[in-house]
């Protein structure tokens, strides 16, 4: 699509992004004096007002501890509570609400994986496959129960382009191999992986997977029936929610036949000091203590917005963003692209001849321009790629062309300043 059809197709009147951004007034705001462009949406997300108000509404109105009351206060906050596991259960489209566990985030929902389901399935001598894509947090947990149980993680390799090599991947199961551990949407390179195809071949050898989707549900449709999800993991905070809250979806009966990972109050039947501990139904089973209530209330909120607004209208969006994003940078001298699959979300990532990218970074913020800097939390990948760091442009649902054209010019700027 050339400049003018991918102009064409962005200012469509059934996308609204003016009236998209009027709902976030944190784009309002300028920085050092330049308006601000906000492309550091792979990290964390901005939030709109409905998101924002839900934090007034819960503490002002009905601020009360979840499932242990009697009174008014708290039956609400529990009701309020409970409505969004129905609405991640449809976010995803999962059979069963009993299939939701809230967790702080996509880290901690896989840590629950590894240490009850990995701890009470994988002996010393089993494999976890795992992507050269993945997060830290979709490496560490299985590295640390290889380090205790004598597990081996296995990497899945990419080609020249960032995607994932499936011949390789079907070569690496053996009878030993139980579970394969894969983000459905790079936070480095945006490279989006057929993780239904994946599911298939892993069950075909009698392996699990999980799915990383913390980059995914921002920009399309889940549904982990037909991917044949065993777990699928997100975070509300990349998906226009707050921090601190996130879901696991994990298949019930694996739910029901793995053991609790945190121990205390609300996952307990009964305690006592004679007899066994027995311990709650699942989901809440794996839901000790006290949960963030007002931040996963405000997630529900959050689905909403995303599912009102439309996943399908948002992914064409930000695919014409990356798309005029790709083209502008790609005319500056010295820049390279890592990441270039064909089917790709709306991630940048780039270095540039002669210059370090913490500097074009720094630089390119006093222009009011926002992205990422680093390694992403993917150092096995990035070594791969013979670097240590890359830039990170990413976007969302409030991002503009005239934001995508800026941007391109600062950053045009700011490597003439640094070589």
């Amino acid at each position: 699509m050339n400049h003018l059809a991918t102009e064409r197709a962005l200012s469509a009147p059934a996308y609204d992004v003016a009236g998209i951004r009027a709902q976030f007034p944190i784009l309002e705001r300028q920085v050092h004096g330049h308006p601000l462009i906000y492309f550091d949406n792979a990290a964390t997300s901005q939030t709109p007002l409905a998101v924002i108000d839900t934090f007034r509404d819960y503490f002002s109105r009905y601020n009360a501890n979840i499932h242990r009351g009697l009174h008014t206060l708290a039956d609400e906050a529990t009701a309020a509570y409970e409505a969004t596991r129905e609405t991640v259960r449809g976010f995803l489209n999962a059979a069963d609400r009993r299939e939701i566990v809230f967790t702080r985030g996509t880290t901690e929902a896989i840590n629950l994986v590894a240490n009850s389901w990995g701890r009470a399935n994988l002996m010393a001598g089993d494999e976890v496959l795992v992507s050269l894509l993945e997060h830290h947090s979709n490496i560490v947990p299985w590295q640390l129960l290889a380090s205790q149980l004598g597990i081996r993680v296995k990497v899945i390799p990419v080609d020249a382009r960032g995607v994932l090599d499936l011949d390789a991947y079907r070569a690496l199961f053996t009878e030993r191999t139980k579970l394969v551990a894969v983000n459905h949407v790079s936070n480095a390179f945006g490279t989006v992986n057929p993780v239904g195809e994946m599911a298939a071949i892993a069950h075909q050898h009698g392996a699990l997977i999980l799915v990383d989707g913390a980059q995914a549900v921002p920009h399309q449709t889940v549904d982990v029936r037909e991917i044949d999800a065993d777990f699928y993991a997100f975070s509300g905070h990349k998906v226009y929610g707050p921090t601190g809250a996130g879901a696991l979806y994990a298949r019930a009966e694996l739910l029901e036949a793995m053991p609790p990972w945190q121990g205390g109050g609300e996952m307990i039947s009964s305690v006592s000091f004679d007899v066994p501990t027995t311990f709650a139904d699942v989901p809440h089973k794996f839901e000790a203590g006290t949960p963030a209530i007002a931040e996963v209330i405000a997630l529900g909120v959050a689905l909403d917005w995303v599912s009102g607004v439309g996943l399908d209208a948002i992914g064409a969006w930000e695919a014409g963003l990356l798309e005029r994003a790709t083209a502008e940078v790609s005319r500056i001298d010295g820049l390279r692209i890592l990441g270039t699959a064909p089917n790709k979300a709306g991630v940048l990532s780039f270095v540039v001849d002669g210059a370090h990218s913490q500097d074009i970074a720094l630089l390119i913020d006093q222009l009011g321009v926002a992205i990422r800097t680093g390694n992403h939390c993917a150092q096995p990948l990035l070594a791969h790629f013979g670097v240590t760091a890359t830039c990170r442009a990413s976007f969302a649902a409030y991002n503009t062309l005239e934001e995508v054209d800026a941007f391109a010019a600062a950053l045009e700027r700011v490597i003439g300043m640094v070589r």
